[in-house]
């Protein structure tokens, strides 16, 4: 199997946006996706973009990618953070993330960032178990999500 692992371009978007509504019904959050399909790729390809992302290609489709953004820690100073991994349903356990995330720590070292962070919801055995094969992750106790919606 020929996986390509690829940064995104703007016309990856539409496919983009049909894994992100797939990882809101695996997050069991199906309604919850509100960002508009013109927003996402302004905001990643726009005059100012605030993220960028990689793609898996296989067979020409995507069927995965790893959306991050830099975010600035005053204790640590640049890291990047990973808003959302998603490999298809139906590619998952053929290493099409584990291809995703070795390239953001490529990226992270090439980069000199401090640092790769990210949530895993507390019930997502899957992807903790995931995260747990890479002997330096530490999966914190003790933050609570917080946030003001408008």
């Amino acid at each position: 199997m020929e996986i390509q692992i690829r940064r995104a371009i703007k016309e990856d978007c539409n496919r983009m946006m049909e894994l992100i509504q797939e990882l809101a019904v695996y997050e069991k959050e199906p309604d919850a996706v509100t960002v508009t399909f013109d927003h996402f790729v302004e905001s990643g390809f726009g005059e100012n973009p605030v993220w960028f992302g990689y793609v898996a290609e296989y067979e020409g489709k995507v069927e995965g990618f790893a959306l991050c953004y830099i975010r600035y820690s005053t204790w640590k100073g640049q890291r990047l953070y990973l808003e959302d991994l998603l490999v298809t349903e139906k590619m998952r356990g053929k290493g099409i993330g584990k291809l995703l995330f070795d390239t953001l720590i490529e990226e992270c070292k090439a980069k000199k960032y401090s640092g790769l962070v990210w949530q895993v919801l507390d019930w997502n055995e899957p992807a903790i178990n995931f995260y747990k094969k890479y002997p330096d992750v530490v999966i914190d106790k003790g933050w609570l999500n917080c946030m003001i919606n408008f």
